[in-house]
């Protein structure tokens, strides 16, 4: 039986070790303003897909995308607002518990991603309304010092009622934490900048970008767990471009675009989040309209994305998802008809299977996963 549940988005945190927990506390993000006053707290059983929820743990507006700390010790959440900023909680020794630290400001517009560089020193955003990425220092009590460094995107493309302007959507870290990569939607570019963990600086990477396809609208970017090959996938063209990548250049060489629908839909469609599976033999997007998420198998000797299934989400628009760390569940945020649902992957072809379990919530944003053994 489906056990429906009140709340909203996730970002999923492992609390014990791998191999000794039956069940994960996980912080849920939203957007706020109805039912939903900030983040939330589950837990989820891993041997049956049950969800268990721990409550509202932080008042906190539009935390629409989260990150943990490596240490596990640390939660960071945009305010997705017009002036934008980044809130900073400590979590608890059980944790399920959030202790509100501080906030600074991303000075732009509608911050709309964030990701902890792997030294655990460094925030780095993203301001999609203004089109900009910067980089707030991390204090040795987990709380958010200056901004290191500020970047104002520029450029445009061809679609007149959303490429007139940047719109920076998310910044990722590749594997060994020298280059972060920005996709940007309005630009119709990832931009690639060399990054100093230790001054908390991006400069421009040797290729400083690249090109895709007029009105592709990239959106946001996952790397292969082998550091050699990258993914853009595309809001606009509902599609996902896949990239040789040189850690040394930040360059980014293209291998080919798939599309993430089947042959025979005809609806509107947009895409949203994007992620490798751990063994790094697949893919995974999410489809907005087709409602749906895109599984693709990866070549590893040459990164090329071949389709494999388009698993139903069971509700509407899921903005985003998380594969847990060990690559056994899929869990979907339903935007528009709010719920997350849980789903199990088949680690021999990586194809979703039926429901395990379902909670009912108010405006899922993201799902982000804290490492293993935190």
């Amino acid at each position: 039986m489906i056990r429906k549940l009140l709340f909203s988005c996730a970002a999923i945190f492992l609390t014990t070790a791998p191999g000794l927990a039956e069940s994960r506390i996980f912080y849920v993000g939203t957007y706020t303003g109805g039912a939903s006053k900030g983040i939330y707290g589950f837990s989820l059983d891993v041997k049956t897909g049950k969800l268990e929820a721990l409550g509202l743990l932080a008042a906190t507006e539009n935390p629409s995308f989260l990150a943990l700390h490596p240490s596990g010790k640390f939660l960071y959440a945009v305010n997705e607002i017009e002036e934008g900023a980044v809130s900073a909680f400590a979590v608890s020794e059980d944790g399920k518990g959030l202790e509100a630290l501080n906030t600074q400001t991303t000075k732009g517009s509608g911050p709309c991603h964030l990701s902890v560089d792997a030294s655990g020193k460094n925030v780095l955003f993203a301001n999609y309304n203004s089109g900009s990425v910067g980089v707030i220092r991390i204090e040795g009590d987990g709380s958010l010092g200056e901004v290191s460094t500020f970047i104002q995107h520029e450029g445009s493309s061809v679609n007149p009622g959303r490429q007139t302007e940047p719109h920076a959507h998310c910044i990722t870290l590749d594997p060994a934490n020298m280059v972060a990569v920005s996709a940007d939607l309005g630009a119709d570019k990832v931009f690639a900048y060399a990054f100093d963990a230790a001054k908390g600086k991006l400069i421009p990477a040797k290729q400083p970008s690249v090109n895709l396809a007029p009105g592709s609208g990239p959106r946001h970017f996952a790397f292969h767990p082998s550091g050699s090959f990258g993914y853009s996938i595309n809001e606009m063209l509902s599609t996902v471009t896949a990239f040789e990548y040189d850690p040394v250049t930040g360059g980014l060489a293209e291998i080919g675009t798939v599309s993430t629908l089947p042959s025979d839909f005809t609806g509107s469609n947009s895409t949203a989040e994007i992620f490798v599976h751990p063994s790094g033999k697949f893919l995974y997007g999410s489809n907005r309209g087709h409602d749906s998420i895109a599984v693709f198998s990866i070549d590893t000797k040459s990164g090329e994305l071949t389709p494999v299934q388009h698993s139903r989400v069971g509700g509407k628009t899921p903005r985003g998802f998380a594969l847990d760390p060990t690559g056994d569940f899929i869990l979907t945020a339903n935007q528009d008809s709010g719920e997350i649902h849980v789903f199990r992957i088949n680690p021999l072809n990586g194809k979703i299977g039926d429901t395990a379990r379902e909670a009912k919530v108010d405006k899922p944003v993201c799902i982000v996963f804290a490492p293993l053994g935190k």
